[in-house]
């Protein structure tokens, strides 16, 4: 098979299209032929060196996938070969063919095509288990995303809004903030003319914000506290401003305030799974009836997923950049 591997730590042109051989599904996997991947920053971390696969995941970058099974392990129970399928992996996206656990499938939702389904998984299964997991969100509440127009922004605003809370974004440009009123944001705040922390506090007349889903980190960081409500909850998924910050602990005391963090890649098959059973059950259905759906910027070829990688590093895009495989 085809596969886009890293030749070595690097920028964008260390992607490289080789010949790998055709994976072999585990008892529990299925072999799925690979429709499209959705391109994601850990891609791009991992390109430079900077996030290495976990023990056991292929070297192949791509943490999603959609496309047909073509092949099922002995012990898998759900799918049969010719089911279309969405999934969370590891690794290996990047290729005309992927193995993934079972449990990590889902079934590609109605109305919805396959390269669309390819940048449902890693965003969906984030946004999830931080902000209504992790995070507690609830009808009524309000809720800030940073980064509003990323594929993590833009499924977090519609997902929020759908559950019924009061949603607002930070993005970098008056057009990414169009775009995140238009999806279901209240209001988006252009972080490079306004103080969003003065603008939500006007907007929430003074009462903060009870749960911020960031991936700034170190610059946002206390300023997101000093945004947040009383019981309010920061969730902390990346860090691109960098990993060390101050914290004024009054203010976490005072406010009694919750700060929690966590990552998705390294987590095992079965609390994957349980993560894909809890979207399918809850989002699913707003998928299927077009309240929730993938953003997509752009789709290209595999081939030219050096091009995808600059886009996502270009900070222009709105949503999602998918790779098309076969």
């Amino acid at each position: 098979m085809i596969a886009i591997e890293i030749s070595h730590p690097g920028g964008p042109d260390v992607l490289v299209p080789v010949e790998r051989p055709m994976p072999v599904p585990g008892s529990r996997e299925v072999l799925i032929r690979v429709t499209a991947a959705g391109v994601n920053r850990p891609d791009l971390m991992q390109r430079e060196g900077k996030y290495p696969p976990p023990p056991g995941a292929s070297d192949i970058p791509g943490l999603e996938v959609s496309g047909i099974i073509t092949e099922c392990g002995e012990d898998v129970e759900r799918w049969r070969a010719g089911d279309e399928v969405c999934a969370l992996v590891s690794g290996g996206g990047y290729a005309e063919y992927c193995c993934v656990p079972e449990m990590q499938c889902l079934p590609r939702p109605r109305g919805l095509d396959l390269v669309s389904a390819g940048a449902i998984p890693e965003t969906f299964f984030t946004v999830w288990t931080n902000v209504f997991e992790r995070g507690r969100l609830r009808a009524g509440e309000t809720f800030l995303v940073h980064g509003g127009a990323s594929g993590i922004g833009t499924t977090a605003i519609q997902m929020a809004h759908a559950f019924g809370a009061r949603v607002f974004a930070t993005a970098g440009s008056d057009e990414k903030c169009d775009a995140c009123e238009k999806l279901g944001a209240q209001l988006a705040i252009n972080y490079k003319s306004a103080d969003f922390v003065a603008e939500l506090m006007k907007a929430t007349a003074g009462r903060g914000i009870d749960v911020i889903l960031d991936m700034v980190g170190a610059d946002y960081f206390q300023r997101n506290l000093e945004l947040l409500a009383f019981d309010g909850r920061l969730l902390q998924i990346a860090m691109l401003s960098g990993a060390r910050a101050e914290i004024n602990l009054m203010r976490l005391l005072r406010q009694r305030l919750t700060v929690t963090g966590s990552t998705l890649r390294s987590r095992t098959a079965q609390e994957k799974g349980i993560i894909a059973k809890a979207i399918e059950r809850a989002v699913w259905p707003l998928v299927e009836a077009g309240k929730v759906r993938p953003v997509i910027h752009a789709v290209l070829p595999l081939a030219e997923a050096a091009e995808a990688h600059r886009i996502l590093e270009s900070g222009t895009h709105i949503g999602k950049v998918v790779l098309r495989i076969l």
